[in-house]
């Protein structure tokens, strides 16, 4: 998918969620980059299409009449309190999945665009709600090199192959995937789809992708099974509900996220609290421990000190 597309889609839904109307389609093809300078019949089939594809993506465009005198009048929207995801409890912690965001690449060419799309709907006359750019902001950063090839794979439908490590593995599979939708959990990046290799639904955690991520066949290849839902998917892909507590010494005012899911903390010496984490998979929780460096330490259990150990020493080539 070229990057032209991917800002013409991503301020299309921009252009219907900020906007506190129906937007009409003259005034889309007017405001919308992208749209301007084509013929009307292409630009007819163009958007015919790019709807399409924002609804396989499951973003909810809703069509309605301006004005209630007219119904002949019709425009376009999308309602926030339809496209905003619903509280999922995968863990203790809030959820943020999948969109098309305003700010995942961080690119200044995507902030101009959104900012430009704003200023068009208010210079014509419309009515908008910025605050509505929330909704499509996953607040977290999507510097993981699998991104931009991965997301590129979902909206063109294009399957892909890539190394994965799971947790606590030594050693990357290679990985051939149907990518269904991108998801951001607990301040990860995920990618989920069809695992060809095991024939099953899979969710895989972009940062233990490693290598080039290569497209595997045309574009087009598959299609995302009627009626999927991307957010039941992570619930069950999700890992399983903690068993398991640690106590973690931690610096005041760092490690906010084991801080959001702790069951208790307890004042420990002067600059330290003592969490207590809970946890199913240790050698996940090892992982984030030990992307804290110094402000985390392990009181126990000892297979959640290993297991930081561990990768302490190998980022230290010990």
């Amino acid at each position: 998918m070229s990057a032209r597309k991917s800002e013409r889609l991503l301020n299309l839904v921009i252009c219907l969620l900020v906007a506190r109307t129906y937007v009409t389609k003259e005034r889309i093809r007017e405001v919308v980059e992208g749209y301007a300078g084509q013929t009307d019949d292409a630009f007819e089939k163009m958007f015919e299409r790019d709807k399409d594809e924002l609804r396989d993506l499951g973003i909810p465009i809703e069509m309605g009449t301006i004005d209630k005198f007219f119904s002949d009048d019709v425009g376009y929207r999308i309602r926030r309190d339809v496209f905003e995801l619903p509280e999922v409890h995968l863990e203790p912690d809030e959820a943020a999945v999948l969109g098309v965001a305003a700010r995942v690449w961080q690119h200044a060419s995507l902030a101009e665009a959104t900012t430009s799309a704003v200023l068009k709907l208010k210079a014509a006359g419309i009515q908008t709600d910025q605050s509505a750019l929330s909704a499509i902001e996953p607040h977290v950063g999507a510097s993981e090199p699998a991104f931009d090839p991965l997301w590129s794979a979902v909206v063109s439908r294009t399957a892909v192959r890539f190394e994965h490590r799971r947790s606590g593995a030594s050693e990357a599979t290679l990985r051939t995937l149907e990518p269904w939708g991108i998801v951001s959990w607990h301040g990860r990046w995920y990618v989920v789809g069809r695992d060809r290799d095991r024939e099953a639904t899979r969710m895989f955690r972009m940062s233990r992708i490693g290598g080039n991520v290569k497209t595997v066949g045309p574009a087009g290849a598959f299609t995302v099974p009627e009626g999927t839902d991307l957010r039941s998917l992570v619930s069950e892909l999700a890992p399983p509900r903690p068993t398991s507590e640690a106590k973690v010494r931690a610096r005041t005012g760092s490690c906010v996220s084991l801080r959001r899911r702790a069951n208790a903390i307890e004042p420990y010496e002067e600059g330290w609290d003592l969490l207590h984490v809970p946890y199913a998979d240790s050698g996940v929780l090892a992982e984030e421990i030990a992307s804290y460096g110094p402000d985390a330490v392990v009181e126990g259990p000892g297979d959640v000190l290993d297991g930081v150990l561990r990768r302490l020493r190998t980022v230290a080539g010990v």
